[in-house]
């Protein structure tokens, strides 16, 4: 399945904990990863900088759903779901 262009969910609605160029800490759940360019493709895709839980995060028609909407609340609520207990 290929990324529904200008959607940019994956970058955005998961929590990152590891170093992006730019977000030294990563990322908290909900922010817009530093390096996605505003037609919503990756700016680091294919390079080593890249984390690794970016690149082994494949689009899915379950995932990306039928709009950038319902693929927010979708990882939203994966995000949730996974969250460490505190």
């Amino acid at each position: 399945m290929q990324c529904r262009p200008g959607c940019g969910a994956c970058c955005t609605a998961p929590s990152i904990s590891s170093p992006i160029p730019g977000m030294p800490k990563g990322k908290p759940a909900g922010v817009r990863c530093i390096q996605l360019a505003d037609d919503a493709r990756c700016l680091i895709f294919g390079h080593p900088e890249r984390p690794a839980v970016c690149s082994g995060l494949q689009p899915s028609a379950e995932m990306c759903a039928g709009s950038t909407h319902e693929a927010m609340a979708f990882l939203t609520r994966l995000e949730d779901l996974t969250r460490p207990a505190a």
